[in-house]
């Protein structure tokens, strides 16, 4: 199982949806962790609903620290975008995907957000 981490700054949107696709796509291959580099604390209700949209409850995530996961080397730390704010956290591999903040889209430009999203898990899978 490869371990793969993504992060996003609050933890409460693109890192949420990306730890949901790979438990959705991945759960025989990926353990997956999400964190925020300043987390806000909870999960975005938009977040949660567009993943309810395809079937997923995200209900019981939680927004979390990188102090709140596990301290070991990642086979994968993916980045969202949040550039200086992702401090270093230890992996055998980077990338960052670059993925805008959907927190204050409308549904749809959420929903565009979301398939990103997926797309990327799925390749990386």
């Amino acid at each position: 199982m490869k371990k793969i981490l993504f992060v996003c700054i609050e933890n409460s949107c693109r890192s949420q949806i990306a730890e949901a696709f790979a438990k959705i796509h991945g759960s025989d291959v990926i353990e997956p962790y999400s964190s925020g580099s300043r987390p806000s604390g909870i999960v975005n209700p938009k977040a949660i609903e567009s993943m309810k949209e395809v079937g997923y409850d995200m209900s019981t995530h939680r927004s979390k620290s990188l102090t709140d996961i596990p301290d070991i080397e990642y086979d994968y730390v993916i980045t969202m975008g949040c550039g200086d704010a992702c401090p270093f956290v230890k992996a055998k591999q980077r990338e960052d995907w670059g993925i805008p903040d959907p927190k204050d889209m409308d549904m749809e430009e959420f929903r565009k957000v979301r398939e990103t999203i997926e797309e990327k898990v799925k390749k990386l899978i």
